[in-house]
């Protein structure tokens, strides 16, 4: 077993949830650094030494330092996980790619920005967000018709990249009444052995 990963992370950021769960589901031991968004600590000289971009989530894999929650992933994958979790062939891994830039544009501008407004007051349109919000879901919704998990029979960690912030919708007032297919893609998820969840906010709908 490996020493301890720090994972410097807020517990209400989807982006560091996202690399806590992959952690989990590998098995892999944590050690979790706060990082307090609202009093600015990750613009202070001591967080930029360690992301020059000043975002979480950031780990130290025993001086081995990896920021970009994607970025992070892929490093989890190729270093702790199996050929399951980001696939070698070049189909496979292009199915990844393809919803790990999904998770990193639809899903931040959509039910991630929607999120950001009631639960951080970021200043984004709420109508603009939500709508950007169902239009990727009505899409995931047919993509999910084909297949039980994003790229394939199998969990991968595009999975793990987009599941946070699309579970969380609701607390950005983005229902996910309407689309079925989506809300037993995330049943999968929950079930897969190590899934633990984000803590929820009181915020937005209570349902969905």
């Amino acid at each position: 077993m490996p020493n301890a990963i720090t994972l410097y992370r807020h517990p209400l950021s989807g982006h560091a949830h996202r690399v806590e769960l992959m952690l989990s589901l590998l098995g892999l031991p944590i050690e979790r650094v706060f990082v307090d968004l609202a009093k600015g600590e990750h613009k202070q000289p001591e967080f930029l030494a360690l992301n020059r971009f000043g975002q979480i989530p950031v780990i130290d894999d025993n001086g081995t330092l990896v920021s970009d929650s994607n970025a992070i992933l892929v490093y989890l994958a190729k270093r702790y996980g199996t050929p399951d979790w980001l696939p070698e062939d070049p189909v496979g891994a292009a199915a990844v790619q393809r919803w790990l830039s999904i998770a990193a544009g639809p899903v931040a501008f959509g039910p991630a920005a929607a999120r950001l407004v009631t639960v951080f007051a970021a200043p984004f349109n709420p109508e603009e967000v939500i709508a950007r919000a169902h239009a990727l879901f009505r899409v995931m919704e047919e993509e999910l018709a084909e297949r039980p998990f994003l790229a394939g029979d199998r969990a991968t960690i595009a999975d793990v990249a987009n599941y946070s912030y699309i579970a969380h919708s609701p607390e950005g007032n983005v229902s996910l009444e309407d689309y079925p297919n989506l809300r037993a893609w995330l049943a999968r998820v929950e079930a897969l052995p190590g899934f633990v969840p984000m803590p929820r906010t009181a915020i937005g709908l209570q349902a969905g």
